[in-house]
């Protein structure tokens, strides 16, 4: 779409100049009118990317459209002209939101420079601000994925708490999302437009944690060729989110405990105190009262992290969002590896809902994007969830206590027999038949296509030589 420019100036000449030096190779839509009102109602009747406006004008001057312009449409990038002896008032309207300007008369060159240069600025903002809004969409707290009453739980809490400046902690165990959560607070409260900092406390030793959270000066320790800004800065007016909090040192949790009591700071090594406007969010895996108990973690500060506590419920605890979260992750890989993996087997998706997942969220994940990348068709089958069905307990040691339970496990029981049999059914004809697909599928008196089905369900592919089978 060609960007849209308005020149707005008296003098017939410099109209028929503009026209011609932006309007000639097509690059641009450009229109034309001789007074500051007529310009007005151009721009409130049309979107226009720049305008190019004249400052001495009869009737309304170019300041007074500069004024009203940037009043109703900020994001018009304005270019001043000027004759020689208005550059005062041409440096007086840069501080009313002007653009830049040209001194009349002006090269054609330059003044192509200053409308492209005018129409750069304009894209970049624009894409920031698209990139913004697209951030801001994907962690609004309704697209976590989790329709549980236990999530359903946390949404209340986030939607509570999003809107304020509080303290919020998160509690949970490893992989459940904490970052995930802490960044919809974030982006759900006012400071959404602001940076969002986040710091593993788990990731880093007690002296660059330290240089990483207050930043330090040059020549401050060894190492320290630059002056480095620290996170707390990095964070001004927006959020800082410290993870696995109870990983850090006691001589740092009093360091920190000053910063949130009196909201400001110091560098290493320097003098200078910064003060400190942040909203602070925390997460840990453990349990910090039991930490206060033992003195391993100060009391003052647990209190002071501790206001809005949100504890985020494993994976295990809310099985009803293991299949949507499946599916969820199905798509982002899919995307992602370039696949077309659409559904998962009924064994995948019991497999999947009955595993433990003491690596929660993070590790339904991963096993996905495993199981999309060894996929050869449309679905995700058990074969493709050794990593996790390996580790399940056997079902025939799993003794139901309800009829429910009972219905559940002879169903499994029954799809995994049926899929270990056709395995083996396959592999044992294949061995008898020195690996060979057509003399295979004929000794069971099946088509070669359906022989080859089965195969490619159980990922079992004759490769190079008929006595080297991969059997994924």
């Amino acid at each position: 779409m060609k960007a849209r420019i308005l020149v707005v100036d008296d003098e017939e000449i410099v109209i028929r100049s503009c026209l011609r030096i932006l309007g000639s190779d097509g690059a641009y839509e450009v229109e034309a009118v001789q007074d500051g009102v007529a310009a007005l109602r151009k721009i409130d009747e049309g979107h226009f990317d720049a305008l190019i406006l004249d400052i001495m004008m009869p009737g309304m001057d170019g300041l007074e459209v500069l004024r009203r312009v940037k009043e109703t449409h900020p994001d018009v990038d304005v270019i001043m002209v000027t004759g020689l002896s208005q550059i005062e008032t041409a440096v007086r309207s840069m501080k009313l939101g002007a653009f830049d300007y040209l001194p009349k008369p002006f090269d054609p060159d330059e003044l192509q420079r200053v409308v492209k240069r005018a129409l750069e600025r304009r894209q970049l903002l624009q894409e920031n601000l698209e990139l913004r809004s697209e951030v801001s969409s994907k962690y609004r707290f309704e697209n976590i994925v989790g329709s549980s009453p236990q999530m359903q739980g946390v949404f209340r809490l986030i939607a509570k708490c999003a809107p304020t400046n509080s303290t919020v902690m998160l509690t949970g165990e490893s992989g459940t999302g904490k970052e995930l959560v802490a960044r919809a607070i974030h982006y759900n409260s006012l400071r959404k437009d602001k940076p969002f900092v986040a710091v593993d406390c788990n990731s880093l030793s007690e002296n660059l944690l330290e240089s990483e959270m207050f930043g330090h000066v040059k020549g401050s320790f060894t190492g320290a060729v630059t002056n480095k800004k620290g996170m707390f800065e990095v964070a001004d007016s927006g959020t800082l989110f410290l993870d696995e909090i109870g990983n850090i040192s006691l001589t740092t949790q009093a360091k920190l405990l000053r910063v949130i009591q009196e909201h400001e700071f110091k560098a290493v090594g320097d003098t200078r105190t910064q003060s400190a406007n942040f909203r602070l969010i925390t997460a840990t895996n453990k349990d910090l009262k039991a930490m206060v108990a033992q003195g391993s973690f100060r009391e003052d500060l647990f209190y002071r992290i501790n206001i809005f506590p949100i504890p985020i419920p494993p994976l295990r605890e809310r099985r009803d969002d293991i299949p949507p979260l499946a599916f969820h992750f199905l798509k982002v890989f899919n995307e992602e590896l370039g696949k077309n993996v659409t559904e998962f087997s009924e064994g995948a998706m019991s497999a999947l809902v009955h595993y433990e997942w003491p690596g929660n969220v993070r590790e339904l994940e991963n096993t996905i994007h495993r199981a999309v990348i060894l996929s050869t068709d449309k679905a995700v089958r058990q074969a493709h969830l050794t990593n996790i069905v390996d580790l399940m307990p056997r079902l025939d040691l799993d003794v139901p206590r309800t009829s429910e339970e009972l219905k559940r496990i002879k169903k499994v029981a029954r799809e995994k027999s049926v899929e270990d049999i056709e395995k083996l059914f396959i592999l044992e004809a294949l061995k008898r038949n020195a690996w060979n697909v057509t003399r295979s599928a004929e000794e069971t008196g099946m088509q070669r296509a359906n022989f080859q089905a089965l195969m490619k369900k159980y990922d079992i592919r004759v490769r190079g030589t008929e006595h080297d089978p991969d059997v994924s």
